[in-house]
């Protein structure tokens, strides 16, 4: 068995990292690389990322990018505080993002909270956010129960193109990547 692939599955990043390492590899044109900083300590924003696999042209032989991963980033919530609500959005290779695309966190409760594309063009994590005022405002209270379903990304208008061949990503999520993100519970 090779200790690394060149498809878009999760069993073709390098198998000499664990499952969480894993998750901040991705694939580009060089190979399978790891994000900037991760697992070396380098906390320079600019560093090139580190090429684990050399493969060339990756990016586009693994075709389309997929989600591999949905977290929380917020993972605490006082409605009397109110605050941003985060989600981070993994992808297995570099994502160009044009306009404003959504997604989805269902509130157990209460009506849905659409979140907006808030930053990562150009890198394999978009973060998708929303701000909500102390109080709650009537969408938000104390022990709601916040988490992450299939198919929570919407391209409303926008696009979401990996880097390797330009076309227009798989936007969807496994109901299992959803709950693997886990939930987080409004205090009061």
């Amino acid at each position: 068995m090779p200790l690394w692939g060149a498809t878009d599955s999760d069993e073709s990043k390098p198998k000499f990292l664990t499952d969480e390492q894993k998750k901040l590899v991705y694939a580009t044109k060089s190979g399978w690389v790891l994000e900037n900083g991760a697992l070396t300590g380098n906390d320079n924003p600019n560093a090139d990322p580190e090429i684990l696999v050399a493969i060339g042209e990756l990016a586009t032989s693994i075709g389309a990018a997929d989600i591999t991963e949905i977290e929380f980033i917020t993972t605490a919530f006082d409605v009397s505080d109110g605050g941003t609500l985060q989600v981070r959005v993994r992808f297995n290779e570099e994502v160009d993002v044009t306009g404003t695309p959504q997604l989805t966190v269902v509130n157990d409760s209460r009506a849905n909270h659409t979140l907006s594309y808030a930053s990562g063009t150009g890198s394999n994590e978009l973060v998708f956010s929303l701000t909500i005022a102390a109080g709650g405002g009537g969408v938000i209270a104390a022990d709601d129960e916040l988490s992450i379903g299939a198919n929570a990304t919407a391209l409303n208008g926008g696009t979401i193109k990996d880097a390797g061949t330009n076309t227009a990503s798989t936007i969807t999520n496994a109901a299992s990547i959803g709950t693997a993100a886990g939930s987080v519970t409004v205090a009061a």
